[in-house]
């Protein structure tokens, strides 16, 4: 059995060292600059740490001092209210320093979405404010496809019990998302919980070969109480057009962590080719960088990647106006901005897997000197594309394409 791990406990005040990364942090001018930073102090120990695997501890303290885990809260509750699009903006660039650090970024914006989307505002109202004003990080627990955490009424409040697998961002988190399937019912329950409740046990078991750091292990919760004010069910799970957005936060939230992997790569990649490579002796040049072969290949490295910017882009404006819309949006808005954000997410995983594995055509044999870890960028890519088959996305555009039917609303769709 692994070793249960216990997160650890809120803390009201900031140490004074990171209270004073958090007032600078927050003078900065834009979220972006206040994320290039952050990449640069990240990527200066990301090879390290990715050979190390376990929790970031002080890059995620880092990212609490930032300021950046209130950017998409609305300044009403003392965030920054960022667009989606600025949001996403900053997932892509830590990405491009860490993939496990902009994984777990971005998803603690997704609980709060989910929050948002699938409560009232009551319920995040509050959870928003103690959010922006105590640096929480919140946790993924929910994982649809695990049905093996069940709840059970009791006199006035829910039992959750059971474990959840591929919980990212769960250990040094304050909050839960979790779910359960309701023992009568069937019904899918989702919950906002803190980590430190009695009888929940964050375990240290993720040893994937990539998204090292990302903490995405088990959850398991042994007679939990839920009180029903922390239950989500108004409007509920995908019940409404608008609370449908939820799942389409989370994929275009993984085309920007693919498209800032694919810009590390292909930057590692340039370098390597330009200082390191020897031209091929059948080439009879002087330089690699003249190499036609190579440079068909940047060529095709570029185009890619410029087209899934701008899908990305696009799919984010349209993002931003649907949230705007709130519970107005309709099916048929609701369908055109998951078929923005398919279609950018495909484009994305596509481009990125190509790059991350042709990169190394490309840099040349010095490449893959196993100090540079450079097949972190494939390996971190491979695992995450594979919790959503490519092949399943692109059978739901095809009937866009063909039908004009629109995906299905679904925690993958």
């Amino acid at each position: 059995m692994p070793q249960l791990v216990s997160s650890p406990a809120t803390h009201e005040e900031p140490h004074p060292s990171v209270q004073h990364l958090h007032e600078n942090a927050r003078s900065r001018s834009t979220p972006q600059q206040i994320a290039a930073d952050l990449a640069a102090r990240f990527s200066l120990t990301a090879v390290e740490r990715d050979q190390r695997g376990g929790t970031p501890k002080p890059e995620r303290d880092a990212l609490r001092a930032s300021g950046l885990l209130a950017l998409s809260i609305p300044s009403e509750y003392g965030g920054r209210g960022a667009t989606w699009q600025t949001t996403l903006d900053v997932v892509r660039i830590i990405a491009a320093a860490d993939g496990s650090l902009a994984h777990v970024f971005a998803f603690h914006h997704l609980m709060l979405a989910t929050v948002r989307l699938f409560g009232t505002e009551q319920q995040w109202g509050s959870w928003f404010e103690k959010t922006a004003r105590h640096d929480w990080f919140w946790g993924n627990a929910l994982n649809p496809l695990d049905d093996r955490t069940i709840s059970r009424s009791r006199e006035d409040w829910l039992e959750f019990s059971g474990q959840k697998s591929f919980c990212s961002g769960a250990l040094d988190s304050e909050m839960l998302i979790a779910s359960a399937r309701d023992a009568l019912t069937n019904a899918f329950l989702v919950a906002a919980v803190p980590t430190q409740r009695s009888g929940i046990a964050v375990a240290d078991d993720w040893d994937n070969i990539g998204q090292r750091q990302t903490d995405s292990g088990t959850v398991t919760f042994e007679r939990v109480r839920v009180d029903h004010h922390e239950v989500l069910i108004e409007p509920g799970p995908l019940s409404t057009p608008f609370a449908c957005l939820r799942p389409l936060i989370a994929q275009l939230s993984l085309a920007h962590v693919y498209l800032g992997i694919s810009e590390a790569a292909f930057e590692d990649a340039r370098h390597y080719t330009l200082n390191e490579a020897r031209p091929w002796p059948a080439s009879k040049l002087a330089s690699v960088g003249d190499d036609p072969y190579i440079l068909g290949q940047y060529g095709e490295f570029w185009v890619g990647l410029e087209a899934v910017r701008t899908l990305a882009a696009r799919a984010a404006d349209r993002l931003d106006s649907a949230w705007a819309r709130g519970s107005a949006l309709s099916e048929a808005e609701r369908g055109e901005v998951a078929l923005a954000i398919a279609t950018a997410k495909v484009a994305a995983a596509q481009t990125g897997l190509v790059i991350c594995t042709r990169m190394f055509d490309v840099a040349g044999a010095r490449a893959t000197h196993g100090s540079l870890r450079l097949d972190r960028y494939w390996r971190n890519l491979r695992t995450h594309t594979l919790h959503d088959p490519l092949a399943y996305k692109m059978r739901e555009i095809g009937e866009w394409a063909l039908k004009r039917i629109y995906p299905t609303p679904s925690f993958y769709s």
